[in-house]
């Protein structure tokens, strides 16, 4: 007999490159090829295509001082806690859902629970709300309480790396399952003139990411203090990084770009990724992209969190003003190819989606 799943997620994956949506899709494409796409069905909680009314954003409001999170309302947990008796498996793509693996058990749900953690959430919400955000304690509470449950609830609990691993055990009093990091479906063969292509001058550097805190506190601290110092040409590329404002100042080598119908193209004809990222927990997406497609990389220690990786080989380690305007002078002054072998090559063996796929295949047909 075929077992069943149904994948909790945050809402189905519209075709945008954000990064969790991105993890997302590649653990659900693992999951499909190991159990067939047809016995795998999705949830999405969040509907994305609806036009938010003042009573939605009320109801939301409500929800998540009740512990339920992006637009997660009492119908739809119990629609999933109907639908879950016809599968063997319940997997929830995030931690801030706790609350269905409660309720699952509460009601006697006889199959496995898996919940996925795509961060130790209570700092990255901490990151991403203001400080003086209204109702930010309550939410963040709201947080804490789904990843208790989460824990005491799941049958199998995923994390991203050791850092998360560690706050989580220290927090909840339960360890990860399974370490299993960041990983993407390998989307990219380049070509031999891709592979030859030499940098130009000035040379490109990329910052790509989702307007949010880390990223466009990140972005703006380096136009200010780096960008002045170094010859480049500079992209910033992402969903409503067109939007930054009076931060970035006009600059005949400063583009701005906000959601691009093709972001493949402005990675590989960058010249390197410059990623300076300070804040956040669990592993960026946007390195991993950057590997797949053999791109030189600095960025900070936040950049690298959970990645085994030679910083000399695949750029360079930068986390002050001064190590940023050395690496990327260095860089330069090498006169390298875009392409970066080093970079490819450890995409492939430790952080393509084969490698997730063996890690859940352990989960699901054992």
């Amino acid at each position: 007999m075929n077992k069943r799943l149904l994948s909790i997620q945050y809402k189905i994956n519209d075709g945008t490159a954000e990064g969790g949506v991105v993890l997302s899709q590649t653990n659900l494409n693992a999951i499909k090829d190991i159990l067939g796409a047809e016995h795998v069905d999705i949830y999405g909680v969040h509907d994305y295509a609806k036009k938010k009314t003042i009573w939605d954003k009320i109801v939301g409001i409500y929800g998540f001082c009740n512990n339920r999170h992006y637009g997660l309302t009492r119908k739809k947990l119990n629609e999933i806690i109907n639908l879950s008796e016809k599968y063997d498996f319940i997997f929830i793509d995030r931690s801030v859902f706790g609350i269905i693996a409660k309720k699952l058990k509460e009601r006697n749900y006889r199959g496995k629970i898996i919940t996925f953690f795509h961060n130790f959430e209570p700092d990255y919400f901490r990151a991403i709300l203001p400080k003086f955000y209204p109702g930010r304690s309550v939410y963040i509470r709201s947080v804490i309480n789904n990843e208790l449950w989460a824990c005491q609830y799941s049958d199998v609990v995923i994390a991203l790396n050791e850092r998360d691993n560690y706050l989580i055990a220290k927090n909840y009093g339960r360890s990860a399952d399974i370490l299993m990091p960041i990983s993407l479906n390998d989307n990219y063969t380049p070509t031999e003139a891709q592979k030859q292509a030499e940098f130009v001058n000035p040379p490109t550097a990329l910052f790509f990411g989702t307007n949010f805190p880390p990223n466009k506190e990140g972005i703006l601290w380096f136009v200010k203090e780096v960008f002045p110092h170094v010859n480049i040409k500079l992209q910033i590329v992402g969903k409503n990084m067109d939007k930054l404002g009076d931060g970035i100042p006009a600059h005949p080598n400063i583009e701005l770009h906000g959601t691009v119908p093709d972001l493949q193209k402005y990675i590989v004809n960058a010249d390197f990724a410059v990623l300076p990222v300070f804040k956040g927990s669990g592993m960026k997406v946007k390195t991993c992209e950057a590997m797949m497609y053999g791109k030189h990389i600095i960025g900070s220690t936040e950049t690298f969190e959970g990645y085994d990786v030679d910083y000399n080989k695949i750029g360079a380690l930068a986390n002050t003003k001064e190590e940023f305007i050395s690496a990327i002078g260095e860089l330069i002054s090498d006169n390298p190819l875009k392409y970066n072998e080093y970079a490819r090559t450890l995409f492939l063996e430790n952080y393509s989606s084969a490698s997730a796929k063996e890690k859940l295949k352990s989960i699901l047909t054992d």
